[in-house]
């Protein structure tokens, strides 16, 4: 017996394509949304574990801010503190200054100068004499600038020709002299001293070697 089928397959299998079609389109639609989904959620995740970082971050900044400040403050109050001791230090070292000025002045002078007055203004120290000639005075100046690490700067502000009576009919032409030097604290004559022995060390004479 031949069996016919009269009904309209072509419309049918049209009709399943279709249908076959809509859901695989639907499934890729839900598959693509799911996967969106998670890529949104794992941007998501990372984006506020950065911000967590960033927070983190701008919390350490800050308390790094505040000891950096403290620091700063410790810092001033530290220099402050060794600029008072260093005042303190170097009073205590001045309490000797004049000692050590009338000493240096006594063995820097020259033979044929002697001081009239001398008058000191913090640490400078004006010295009024007189001197046989202007040589005297000059030789003066240079020991004061270089013979001794107690003074410095020494500054020949005038010097005045004139007359000395040595006897009733006898007078001789001396210098009068004015000189402006710079007396050095303790901790700077030190350095001064330091400093000259390390310029000009001085010389050990050899040893000879027993045979």
């Amino acid at each position: 017996m031949i069996l016919i089928n009269l009904l309209p397959h072509r419309e049918a299998a049209r009709k399943l394509r279709k249908d076959v079609f809509n859901v695989s389109l639907g499934l890729a639609a839900l598959a693509g949304g799911l996967l969106a989904g998670i890529i949104f959620l794992a941007f998501q995740s990372l984006i506020s574990d950065q911000q967590g970082r960033n927070q983190l971050l701008q919390t350490e900044i800050k308390r790094f801010d505040a000891q950096i400040k403290e620091i700063a403050g410790l810092e001033s109050e530290i220099t402050a503190l060794r600029a008072r001791q260093q005042a303190v230090e170097d009073l205590q070292a001045d309490r000797n200054l004049p000692v050590h000025l009338l000493t240096e002045l006594v063995k820097q002078l020259p033979d044929g100068v002697y001081i009239v007055s001398m008058r000191q203004d913090n640490q400078t120290v004006t010295l009024q004499g007189v001197a046989q000639s202007n040589e005297r005075v000059s030789e003066l100046l240079r020991n004061l600038g270089n013979n001794t690490p107690w003074f410095s700067k020494p500054e020949l502000v005038e010097i005045v020709a004139g007359t000395v009576t040595l006897a009733p009919r006898e007078q001789r032409r001396v210098a009068n002299f004015t000189i402006r030097v710079r007396l050095m604290r303790a901790s700077e004559a030190e350095k001064s001293r330091v400093a000259a022995a390390t310029a000009n060390p001085v010389p050990v004479a050899a040893t000879p070697v027993k045979k």
